[in-house]
């Protein structure tokens, strides 16, 4: 479903990913490990298409399609979708409104792109968000006057973060990537999130899990993992590798790779 090959990425003139190769078919999930300044953000900013990034060499394909020339808006309607780091606040929108304009425009766009290729995806009344935004929000739990809050502001770092995982039961994404959800979040928020993000992925849906630490992982259960140091992936295996990790620490992978501090 996805695939990432030889891909050389660079932003002001400074080589961040320095040829990454990556599968990911349906229903798999894969976590992402590496110390800070490795390229794990990077990646990810870059498969949702953020153009202060260049690529320079390699490949992006979704459902056999380079994504590469595809706008960030363009890739959310084909089924991406980014939960950030760090969430933006903006006051004066809604969760409600952000939400609902989000889910319309992706719906629509879906219904439009099926309606041309012989095929029919029903457009969102806003009687059928409403009812799908209260059902989201209580999986998640959520309480309902979040929904008329602005978007992000004041929020805590668990709140921001379950607004994130909303937001993709909400636009039902193929392929979603999570950047580092965990961060910021104390024992019981994570908790929230991770059933929530387990209760929405499905046979039909890759996912890819950026972190630093096994402890996402003992709630978020990958079938497979990624070593990310220096730009590359050094090391991959299943999930034990995560645990192998934990007990090394990066500084013996840095020795045992070659890679620079």
């Amino acid at each position: 479903m996805f695939e990432i090959e030889n891909l050389h990425v660079s932003i002001d003139d400074k080589e961040i990913l320095k040829g990454v190769n990556l599968t990911v078919n349906k229903g798999e999930i894969h976590a992402i490990m590496g110390p800070n300044g490795s390229g794990k953000s990077t990646m990810a900013y870059v498969i949702a298409g953020h153009p202060s990034y260049e690529v320079t060499e390699g490949s992006i394909r979704y459902n056999g399609e380079d994504i590469l020339e595809w706008e960030p808006d363009e890739r959310a309607q084909k089924g991406i979708f980014l939960a950030f780091q760090y969430p933006t606040v903006i006051p004066g929108v809604s969760m409600a409104n952000f939400l609902r304009m989000a889910v319309t425009n992706t719906r629509n766009a879906r219904a439009e792109e099926a309606a041309a290729n012989g095929g029919s995806v029903e457009k969102m009344a806003p009687r059928e968000f409403r009812k799908l935004m209260r059902e989201k929000m209580a999986l998640l739990k959520m309480d309902d006057a979040f929904a008329s809050r602005y978007l992000n502001e004041g929020f805590s770092g668990g709140e921001k973060k379950r607004a994130e995982i909303l937001q993709m039961a909400l636009l039902e994404p193929s392929l979603a990537v999570l950047d580092e959800t965990d961060s910021g979040l104390d024992i019981d928020a994570l908790r929230v999130v991770s059933d929530g993000v387990n209760a929405l992925h499905n046979d039909e849906m890759g996912m890819l899990v950026i972190t630093h630490y096994q402890r996402l992982l003992n709630h978020i259960k990958p079938h497979f993992v990624h070593i990310m140091m220096d730009g590359r992936i050094v090391q991959e295996g299943g999930p034990e590798l995560a645990h192998e990790l934990e007990a090394k620490g990066y500084e013996t992978l840095r020795a045992e790779f070659g890679v620079p501090a």
